[in-house]
């Protein structure tokens, strides 16, 4: 509708909205909800999986929906810290992927053309966004669904992150 809001305040307005429609008033339930939503935890096997990608010598960067106050959180309370280069933030062109605008960061940021990323996602829709872009994409297709049918396909698809290194030179 070309009147972006902040993943934060898409959030907080989706819970008030289905705690309306439940008739749930309790404040505290609310804001323990959007603190849980800072503190997400990762699959078990991602930390290690991206260690072994900095330990290789790649970059390990994130391209989120979020916003920054979202993914630093995040970041933060999964203890990834370390491992991470960069957190990119759509909030920079306030539009959400898979509008081509918002790949466009990740090549700004990394001084790298498309073909030199290597992208991953367990969304298909970003998936085929980023392959649409021009990136290299490996789809984290944990629950073993159907591809989309949107003309174009990821370069590979693997079920979790432990297969990622198997696939890189």
């Amino acid at each position: 509708m070309r009147q972006y809001k902040d993943f934060w305040s898409v959030t907080s307005d989706a819970l008030d909205y289905t705690l309306e429609v439940y008739g749930v008033q309790d404040n505290k339930l609310r804001e323990d909800l959007l603190n849980a939503y800072l503190q997400l935890s990762t699959f078990p096997e991602i930390p290690s999986a991206l260690k072994e990608l900095k330990k290789r010598g790649y970059s390990v960067s994130i391209l989120s929906n979020g916003n920054p106050f979202m993914l630093k959180s995040a970041v933060k309370s999964s203890g990834l810290e370390p491992v991470m280069d960069n957190i990119m933030s759509v909030d920079q062109v306030k539009i959400y992927k898979p509008d081509l605008r918002v790949y466009q960061i990740a090549v700004d940021t990394l001084k790298l053309k498309e073909y030199q990323i290597l992208f991953m996602s367990t969304n298909p829709w970003d998936a085929v966004g980023a392959a649409n872009f021009g990136f290299k994409v490996v789809w984290v297709n944990r629950s073993g669904a159907k591809p989309e049918r949107l003309g174009v396909q990821p370069d590979a698809v693997i079920k979790t992150m432990t297969e990622l290194p198997d696939l890189l030179p």
